[in-house]
């Protein structure tokens, strides 16, 4: 599996308008070939999000989708460029 961080240092504002919208978001990314899971998380100074996938090209699938759909949604409050980690899953540990 591969696996894609993204960290964005924005505004409560920004996580408020992208909570009204997040059954979309949900969506889109579940549509993205190869999906495993998608995790969106409200940080201390912004959000993170965690996607995984079966391999790099859904990872990188799901970077263009991601900012596509925060670009769209919202236009008043971008959050700027995200910091992205990314790489293959050595051990995947579940409850």
């Amino acid at each position: 599996m591969h696996v894609v961080i993204r960290k964005y240092t924005t505004s409560s504002d920004v996580i408020e308008e992208t909570r009204r919208n997040l059954d979309q978001l949900e969506e889109t990314m579940r549509a993205i070939p190869g999906f495993v899971a998608y995790y969106f998380i409200e940080t201390d100074d912004g959000l993170a999000t965690v996607t995984v996938t079966e391999d790099e090209a859904g990872t990188g699938e799901s970077m263009g989708l991601a900012a596509n759909w925060i670009e769209q949604r919202t236009p008043n409050h971008s959050p700027g460029a995200p910091e992205v980690t990314e790489g293959h899953t050595i051990i995947s540990a579940m409850r």
